[in-house]
């Protein structure tokens, strides 16, 4: 089976995991709201998913080593299935909504970190940029289609749902058809430099950066429509801008990932992150500046995106084998702490002034362009 349909494979299913998390996650939150749930039932709610991704990074190594890469992703998209399901009725069990809520993360969890595992392996170095930023902007633009799914059908309506489980079902089917026990080469007995959390001492630029991405579209996807309502702007102009940032993300990754495979990437991967920083030092201004918004809301998606996805080709480029998943396992971790601490923070600063979103979010790209910094000179003698 050649190398480009198994690369086709791996990315469908990334894309079905991407429609179930735009999907659900506002669908429950809604369909809670309209129930009369308390908000602190529904924030509770709507973290499960990233708890799971945060146990799923747990468990992924030891996964891994008892079980062939096809049989986690078969039983990670039953979960997914199991975790779909569940929202069928309109108001189910709150007990049997948050099980299933937690269950779905893990699936999804396991499923984004093998799968980017897998998409680095199969990688020629040469197209490294491009193929990586293809998957995240497959995931990315998938992701959209779930609130679009919500806007036309309505959040009583089971069409989403049944739409989300049938894609399920379909990439299901497709992994039991056309995935190999693993794609990589077996590395059972290769030893492994670091730890889960030693990831984070080797490359914290890296680390730093998919945090920042996590905290970045968790605050867009919850908080970004209330900072823009506060701002004078309508709830559905607000929404809008939102799917504008996460447009952006999608569109430019392609174009970044070609540049990341002609250019220095580490540089690139600062550029990102400086771009992002000044969009957000300017938001205050910019908010006030209708013509001149929306633009930069593309761009601050794609340049916010970009550090994500040239995070994961910097990973790619850099380590092999069980170095691989357990950095991409660390990946999934930091992605549900930063999924978790977004909208908290976040909210937060809110509450303190009217700025509290463009404040939260320069602390974050602060913290990643200080890390950046520090990782380009010293890039060439860390990973020589």
């Amino acid at each position: 089976m050649s190398p480009r349909y198994l690369l086709g494979v791996l990315i469908f299913a990334v894309s079905v995991v991407g429609l179930s998390m735009g999907a659900t996650l506002p669908l429950v939150a809604l369909r809670l709201h309209e129930a009369g749930a308390g908000s602190l039932t529904i924030g509770a709610l709507s973290a499960l998913p990233a708890a799971g991704m945060i146990l799923a990074a747990l468990l992924t190594n030891r996964l891994s080593q008892r079980f062939s890469g096809r049989q986690l992703y078969l039983a990670c998209f039953t979960l997914c299935l199991f975790g779909v399901v569940a929202l069928l009725p309109e108001q189910p069990p709150l007990p049997l909504l948050a099980i299933a809520r937690l269950l779905l993360g893990v699936g999804m969890g396991v499923l984004v970190i093998l799968g980017e595992s897998w998409v680095n392996e199969l990688c020629d170095e040469r197209k490294r940029g491009q193929i990586v930023a293809l998957y995240a902007a497959c995931f990315t633009g998938c992701q959209l289609g779930g609130p679009a799914m919500i806007s036309l059908f309505g959040a009583a309506s089971a069409w989403p749902v049944w739409l989300v489980l049938a894609t399920n079902l379909i990439a299901l089917a497709l992994v039991w058809r056309s995935l190999p026990a693993d794609l990589a080469e077996d590395t059972e007995n290769a030893p492994r430099r670091f730890s889960l959390l030693g990831f984070v001492r080797v490359a914290p630029a890296l680390c730093l950066g998919v945090l920042f991405f996590a905290f970045f579209d968790a605050v867009v996807l919850s908080l970004f429509p209330v900072y823009a309502s506060g701002h004078g702007y309508a709830v559905a102009v607000a929404a809008l801008m939102a799917s504008v940032i996460l447009a952006g993300d999608m569109l430019f990754q392609v174009p970044l990932g070609w540049l990341s495979d002609r250019l220095d990437r580490r540089a690139l991967h600062l550029a990102c992150g400086m771009l992002t920083l000044g969009l957000g030092v300017a938001l205050p201004w910019l908010i006030e500046q209708p013509d001149l918004l929306w633009p930069a809301l593309m761009l601050l998606g794609a340049a916010a995106g970009g550090i994500y996805t040239l995070a994961l080709v910097l990973i790619g480029h850099h380590f092999r084998g069980p170095d691989l998943v357990t950095a991409n396992a660390c990946v999934g971790m930091l992605w549900g702490v930063g999924s978790l601490l977004g909208p908290l923070l976040s909210g937060a600063l809110m509450d303190i002034g009217p700025q509290g979103l463009p404040l939260a979010m320069c602390l974050a790209a602060s913290l990643f362009v200080v890390a950046a910094l520090g990782a380009l000179p010293a890039a060439r003698r860390a990973f020589s």
